[in-house]
């Protein structure tokens, strides 16, 4: 039995926009899934470059308009926004886990005597970042594919280089402004997201013991239907 989620608790409104329906959404035709696939890829691609070049705070700092991993998370976050790898988890997640991973390799191959050294050995460096990336993202449960580019780009792309430590801030400010755009552009029609940390799961419903007998002897097998009861009794099913 799936216990009642935490949103449901909420306000009507507020827990709507954060990805709650007490019943199961209606399918859309695609033709809606296309144009709000459009609106929320525009206003978020939009948005992030309006912050990041104008605001002097950033321009100051030498901070590229977007993030070019993000052009990729616009796919899934307002275009496949029912797969597991869209959700917030593995959206902020994974984009924070392969900036991370950049900035470190990228200081230990900085470790190297001379400048040119680290040139030669960039390959090396933007391989083993994105290796890095999907191991951990596997193991932390954030797998988002676009943060494999996020990786290499801070190792690849001179300007994000250059950011240092600050790629952090920027990646996450990014990911809230992308995901703030999804959620309001994704629930006008749709659902997002499907879930904030882990999937629902509802318990596995199984057949009371004197509909499976019943249907054991139906087969004629009374071997079986004799199996069915006495599993029934033991082990994780005794219970029932």
């Amino acid at each position: 039995m799936a216990h009642p989620s935490r949103l449901s608790r909420l306000p009507l409104w507020l827990s709507h926009c954060l990805g709650y329906r007490s019943t199961p959404a209606p399918k859309q035709p695609d033709y809606t899934i296309w144009i709000w696939a459009f609106i929320g890829t525009f206003s978020g691609i939009s948005l992030i470059q309006a912050i990041f070049s104008q605001a002097h705070y950033f321009v100051e700092r030498g901070v590229p308009p977007i993030v070019a991993s993000y052009g990729a998370s616009a796919v899934l976050i307002y275009g496949a926004i029912d797969s597991p790898l869209a959700q917030p988890r593995a959206l902020f997640g994974g984009h924070f886990v392969g900036a991370l991973i950049g900035i470190c390799i990228t200081k230990l191959f900085h470790l190297l005597p001379t400048e040119e050294r680290f040139q030669e050995l960039l390959w090396l460096a933007g391989s083993l970042s994105c290796a890095t990336t999907v191991v951990v993202m596997h193991m932390t449960g954030t797998t988002h594919p676009p943060a494999g580019a996020t990786a290499l780009l801070a190792i690849l792309n001179t300007d994000i280089r250059q950011m240092n430590w600050y790629y952090l801030p920027v990646v996450l400010l990014t990911s809230a402004l992308a995901f703030v755009v999804a959620m309001i552009t994704n629930n006008i029609q749709r659902r997002y997201p499907v879930f904030w940390f882990h999937p629902a799961i509802s318990a596995p419903k199984v057949r009371e013991t004197g509909t499976m007998e019943a249907l054991a002897e139906e087969k004629g097998d009374a071997t079986a239907a004799s199996f069915v009861v006495r599993t029934m009794d033991i082990g994780p099913f005794k219970s029932l």
